[in-house]
């Protein structure tokens, strides 16, 4: 069984999804052991805590450089002998050092359907703006692998979800979520841990 660190920035919806989906056995070769979050006081270290899962805090402004952040949380992964790290919501970019001490075992949800509406700058709300603004009908989510490109690891899984007459990026980004995101990042999840738990 791998242990999974997952990395949060905000309130842990998404941590949520793969906590639950570990409670109902549909993560039978993986384990969260630790939740790193960006920042104190979010409502993501209380998920951690009701789960009974260690919980960390990296700040990027606490440490003078990204190089020094990234020695920070390679040594907190590190120390509790992650095997895969998840990006839920983690709004801190990785490092090369990061990256290359987990090849192919960092994976990110992305809130659209790569190649559409990713890269610098698309995060968050962003990305809902975009798709609303551009008219498409369908946008969705992608759980992909991380590499040195923002967006650009290879895709694991993507699901599609309409997009509705009347839609605000706030309506359309909690649809995205309820039938995209916390459906997938799960399942990448187990099939990733599934591969490396030999």
């Amino acid at each position: 069984m791998l242990k999974v660190a997952v990395l949060v920035s905000g309130g842990g919806t998404n941590l949520q999804a793969i906590l639950d989906a570990q409670a109902a056995g549909a993560i039978p070769h993986g384990q969260v052991s630790l939740v790193v979050a960006s920042k104190p006081g979010v409502y993501a270290l209380e998920r951690a805590a009701k789960a009974g899962v260690e919980s960390a805090v990296v700040s990027r402004r606490d440490y003078p450089s990204a190089e020094a952040f990234d020695a920070a949380l390679l040594d907190t992964l590190q120390s509790h002998g992650i095997q895969l790290v998840v990006l839920a919501g983690f709004l801190s970019i990785l490092g090369p050092s990061v990256i290359a001490a987990y090849p192919d075992r960092i994976v990110n949800v992305h809130p659209s359907l790569i190649p559409s509406f990713c890269g610098e700058g698309f995060y968050g709300l962003r990305v809902h703006e975009a798709a609303l603004a551009k008219g498409v009908k369908v946008t969705g989510a992608t759980v992909h692998l991380v590499n040195e490109v923002c967006d650009g690891g290879r895709i694991l899984l993507q699901k599609a979800v309409d997009v509705e007459p009347g839609d605000t990026p706030e309506i359309l980004q909690k649809r995205v979520m309820e039938q995209a995101e916390w459906k997938l990042l799960p399942a990448a999840v187990e099939m990733l841990c599934k591969e490396y738990d030999k």
